[in-house]
């Protein structure tokens, strides 16, 4: 049917993609309820890590943005994208550290997307390329410590699928 490498071709494709989207959103977890700004998150890199038998591994490095007075610490964080509706990758690190006050951290999260998953998109991709646009969502939570616990993010939007256009121009 398709080669791995193939496979593998598209996923990054794929994964590129969604990390050129550029922001992922906020954190709101509860830091309204403490009277501060949520945290802001962006994808500040990608990286291929080594692959698996069926799956496809990428290290996402994100952006951890803190506007507010106080640092934050933590202790671990989660991610999960979805595209089109679907679950597309997953990942976890244990990293933990603090995001000082008015300052930023980059933390990296190991991401893995199934061979399977990404033929199931290829073929979502090519039907829905006539509408240019690939709707994705990214969930996550930093693991916090003290008081404040977790914190939960989301973002979601919609991406430019980069498929030429076949019909034609009256």
């Amino acid at each position: 049917m398709f080669s791995d490498r193939v496979v593998r071709c598209f996923v990054r494709f794929v994964v590129v993609m969604f990390a050129v989207a550029g922001p992922l959103g906020s954190l709101g977890g509860c830091a309204g309820w403490f009277g501060q700004d949520p945290l802001r998150v962006n994808v500040a890199g990608l990286e291929p890590l080594d692959s698996q038998g069926m799956e496809v591994r990428f290290n996402l490095k994100l952006r951890i943005q803190n506007p507010n007075s106080a640092p934050v610490d933590y202790s671990g964080i989660s991610v999960d994208l979805e595209l089109n509706g679907k679950a597309f990758a997953s990942g976890v690190s244990p990293a933990s550290g603090s995001v000082p006050a008015f300052g930023e951290a980059i933390i990296s999260v190991p991401v893995t997307v199934s061979a399977l998953t990404a033929l199931q998109q290829m073929f979502t991709f090519i039907d829905r390329s006539q509408h240019g646009q690939v709707e994705y969502v990214l969930r996550g939570r930093l693991a916090g410590t003290g008081v404040s616990g977790s914190t939960r993010f989301i973002d979601q939007g919609s991406l430019p699928i980069p498929f030429p256009n076949t019909g034609t121009d009256s």
